[in-house]
């Protein structure tokens, strides 16, 4: 099975990342500010993939929804700290190099919100892709597909031209929200259009 696809969409944490020790340290810090019991097993599935605003409100009540709430507790810790605990997913860089030696648009669709600059600093990873979209860049996160469509739109693609290659329940859905094809990387609890196990096995995807 090989499609002819001009783009590549990326998820963040869990497909470029393993994000796990990185993102538990980041939310137990702030359950200690705010005085609050470490994540549950299921709290951590959540803030997997939700915005930080979402996982705010879950984790410690409505009063942390609208955003400025929610930012200011985050002032109180440095984000760059804990990108240092984020482990580069293998292979994922040889894969960008060969999507780019094919003049494949690639983007990165992910709900996390300031650290993403923090991350792409520090891993140099500007020269791997042409755009970056965030929960600050859309007035509607994922699910929602407006962050797929500011991708499509910014570079005249197709649907069809293009893949997401996710992991989570959430990315399921704004594939689908978006109608385009879908790649899920490594989990065996969600569905898609395709499996991979490793990022190179993307390239034999694509036409």
């Amino acid at each position: 099975m090989r499609w002819k696809i001009k783009g590549v969409i990326y998820d963040c944490d869990g497909v470029m990342f393993d994000s796990i020790e990185a993102n538990t340290r980041l939310y137990n810090d702030l359950c200690t500010l705010v005085g609050r019991a470490p994540l549950k097993r299921e709290e951590f599935e959540y803030v997997h993939s939700h915005t930080v605003f979402e996982s705010m409100e879950l984790l410690f009540g409505k009063e942390y929804n609208p955003k400025e709430k929610a930012l200011e507790l985050l002032k109180q810790v440095d984000l760059k700290n804990y990108i240092g605990y984020l482990k580069m997913e293998p292979h994922l860089l040889d894969t960008l190099k060969r999507l780019k030696e094919k003049g494949l648009v690639r983007a990165i669709n992910t709900n996390r919100t300031t650290s993403m600059k923090y991350i792409m600093e520090h891993f140099n990873l500007w020269p791997y892709f042409e755009m970056v979209v965030t929960a600050l860049d859309v007035k509607n996160p994922k699910p929602h597909p407006e962050s797929i469509e500011k991708i499509i739109q910014t570079f005249h693609l197709s649907k069809e031209e293009v893949l997401f290659v996710g992991d989570s329940q959430v990315d399921q859905e704004t594939a689908k929200a978006s109608g385009i094809k879908f790649v899920v990387y490594k989990s065996r609890e969600i569905s898609g259009d395709a499996f991979i196990e490793d990022h190179l096995d993307l390239l034999n995807l694509i036409s």
